[in-house]
């Protein structure tokens, strides 16, 4: 499955596609991020996905997680959003 991590930098327009992309090909992807500002435009990136998802007949839907990611060989906590066809 492969993963796109979102920081709180990144344009949920963009990610939305990158996600849309990801789920016509593979059926699966996982939305990593790590902080609130990321967490928020990660969720944002969903609902945009499912909005460009739905008028080609596909219902995205996610499921939240905690996931553990090493950053600068500290461990910290990412919310894991795994989006799949439905």
């Amino acid at each position: 499955m492969d993963i796109l991590k979102v920081s709180a930098r990144s344009v949920p327009n963009s990610v939305a596609g990158a996600i849309t992309g990801v789920i016509k090909e593979q059926n699966e992807v996982e939305v990593q991020a790590v902080g609130a500002g990321a967490a928020n435009q990660a969720i944002k990136a969903v609902a945009i996905a499912r909005g460009y998802l739905a008028p080609m007949g596909i219902d995205m839907v996610c499921i939240p997680a905690f996931t553990v990611v090493e950053i600068n060989g500290m461990e910290r906590t990412a919310i894991r959003l795994i989006c799949q066809q439905r």
